[in-house]
């Protein structure tokens, strides 16, 4: 959780084309660094899921996700949504609009860690996205993503993960990201942009190198360092500073979400 928050703070000022920043000395945190849509999705699905168990059926699991991320996100309603979460946040009905969009990515990180069997983890990753981000590649991004926190808090190789990816999910993950940056562009699609995540994962070589080269490579930088700085949380744990950050970048009623997160993970 902490690392999903640190990458899209981190990330935060390089987001889009014009503001990239293609290499890796950047300062991590300045005074543009600040909370988007991904740490208050991440945060909302993570409260909707510590209250309920995956022993509750479907219907009732969505509905407690959709009313923790609709009340959430109307809190902080200017936090870079895109248009059509807009609609679905404010809707009183809200559907799934076929998106494929890495969104279901980016709030995922709770499932990596709350539940202790590979199968659960790909059923509740599938619940948090396909409430509203019900394409096929929306679902997978999410379950990818879910999977690799999983895999690598359970002490998985990153060989292991990348070899469970690629069979299960179909990603292409034999490039680096030094053959990616160049050319790479922002774009917020699962299929172009969670792969490229867990390859800034796997290039990474600890926590803080993991975040600063997500955001190097360039594109929708806070979601790749939020989805990339979740998986390497679960594989190298994060530094009591940059947690402490964290905490001070939040306002009072996410900070108190996390804190709740913390001491349910210490007591797990």
């Amino acid at each position: 959780m902490f690392g999903a928050i640190l990458g899209d703070i981190i990330g935060s000022p390089y987001e889009f084309d014009f503001q990239n920043y293609k290499a890796k000395d950047f300062p991590l945190f300045c005074d543009r660094s600040t909370f988007t849509d991904d740490t208050v999705m991440t945060l909302a699905v993570a409260d909707a899921l510590m209250k309920g168990a995956p022993e509750e059926d479907d219907e009732t699991i969505r509905r407690r996700l959709i009313d923790s991320m609709q009340t959430l996100g109307r809190h902080y309603p200017h936090c870079g949504y895109g248009a059509r979460f807009i609609h679905w946040m404010y809707d009183d009905d809200p559907r799934p609009y076929n998106s494929c969009g890495n969104g279901s990515g980016m709030r995922v990180a709770a499932v990596g860690w709350l539940y202790n069997d590979l199968d659960t983890v790909l059923r509740m990753a599938r619940l948090t996205a396909d409430v509203s981000h019900d394409h096929p590649e929306g679902i997978k991004g999410a379950q990818a993503i879910a999977s690799a926190i999983y895999l690598a808090r359970n002490g998985k190789s990153k060989a292991e993960i990348k070899s469970y990816v690629t069979e299960q999910f179909g990603y292409d993950l034999n490039r680096t990201c030094d053959e990616i940056r160049p050319a790479y562009h922002h774009v917020e699609t699962c299929q172009e942009s969670v792969p490229e995540s867990i390859i800034a994962f796997l290039d990474g070589a600890d926590f803080e190198d993991v975040i600063r080269t997500a955001v190097s490579i360039g594109g929708d930088s806070d979601t790749i360092a939020a989805m990339a700085g979740s998986i390497a949380e679960a594989c190298y744990g994060v530094p009591e500073e940059l947690k402490a950050e964290c905490f001070a970048r939040l306002p009072d009623e996410l900070r108190e979400i996390l804190t709740r997160w913390a001491v349910r993970m210490e007591k797990a």
